[in-house]
């Protein structure tokens, strides 16, 4: 029962259900790497918005080289987002069943040499915070590609921005009275988008608060599990495909 839990989170075969419990899943994930990642390199690294309005503010202060690190975050995190794209176009076009899990696979690859930079930090800090950083913003961006294919853009999972916005539009929904006849009829909300909805707001703040005490205490190693988990999430779709070669 477990396998076939795991091999339908990141199968080439999607239901409304299976993506979203793979975003819920994704979504503690990303709460981890930012949360627990900002301890170690000292910025968020999936807050596009942010890093675009400093950029500006950097841009009419004159400190270029400041409008310049914050680009070069954007590029990484669009090239993350990209390389999500070409990857599962190109699974798609040959039929393979890991057309989700082989952007799953880079990720947990990089987490882990996210952690090897880590193990570095103390000696040459000043190379590798800077490759660090690139480095979550590039998975980040990857991250939340995935699960924006798989769900049509319903779900994110690596920022709450539009996770909330779209929560206090299910509860203004849920709380507006209908008093009388309506054009259009009754405003009525969404309450199964109401539960998904809270329920990745939740699991994000239980992956921040999670990864956060892991970097705490064991540093980078605190990537290893989470590596792990995206590595059990994409192995048996890719198993099916190794199959699938050697027939």
């Amino acid at each position: 029962m477990p396998l076939i839990f795991l091999a339908n989170l990141a199968g080439r075969e999607r239901t409304r259900r299976s993506n979203r419990q793979l975003g819920c899943l994704l979504a503690f994930v990303a709460g981890a790497i930012n949360a627990g990642g900002f301890l170690m390199v000292h910025r968020y690294t999936s807050h596009m918005t942010g890093v675009v309005s400093a950029m500006a503010d950097d841009l009419v202060l004159g400190r270029i080289e400041l409008v310049l690190a914050g680009a070069a975050l954007l590029v990484a995190f669009t090239g993350g987002a990209g390389t999500t794209a070409v990857l599962v176009n190109w699974a798609r076009g040959r039929g393979m069943h890991g057309e989700f899990a082989l952007p799953l696979i880079v990720e947990a690859v990089l987490l882990l040499v996210f952690g090897l930079l880590g193990a570095s930090l103390e000696r040459v800090v000043e190379l590798v915070v800077p490759a660090a950083v690139l480095l979550l913003c590039f998975v980040m961006g990857l991250q939340n590609a995935i699960v924006t294919k798989i769900s049509r853009a319903e779900i994110r999972t690596t920022h709450m921005t539009g996770v909330i916005t779209d929560l206090g539009i299910e509860l203004g929904r849920l709380v507006y009275w209908n008093l009388g006849q309506r054009h259009g009829g009754p405003v009525r909300a969404d309450r199964d988008r109401l539960v998904v909805l809270s329920t990745i707001l939740v699991l994000f703040m239980a992956g921040g608060v999670a990864g956060a005490v892991a970097f705490k205490v064991i540093g980078y190693a605190a990537v290893l599990p989470l590596a792990a988990l995206l590595l059990a999430i994409s192995a048996l779709p890719l198993v099916a495909d190794l199959k699938k070669l050697a027939r």
